[in-house]
């Protein structure tokens, strides 16, 4: 009787442990599953270096323009005082 109460002991904890084990085991798997996801993704919200140039130079180039206009302003307002 004694041995028959242990034997349901340890089937009972052993059950538990495995199904413990197997639920940890698929809560790695879905981790591992959102960290490749993750890594997937990542670089389509990074610039590359091509890009970032390109807008810069666009930037640049609209700066200049500006500057230009602002100049040719100053021009034109000195020439009317003057």
């Amino acid at each position: 009787m004694e041995m028959a109460i242990w034997n349901a002991i340890l089937t009972a904890f052993l059950a538990l442990l495995g199904w413990n084990l197997k639920d940890k085991a698929d809560e790695i798997k879905r981790l591992q599953i959102l960290i490749n996801r993750t890594r997937e993704e990542m670089p389509k919200e990074y610039v590359t270096k091509i890009d970032l140039h390109t807008d810069i130079n666009r930037i640049m180039d609209r700066l200049d323009r500006l500057e230009n206009k602002i100049d040719l302003f100053i021009k034109e307002q000195r020439s009317a005082l003057g």
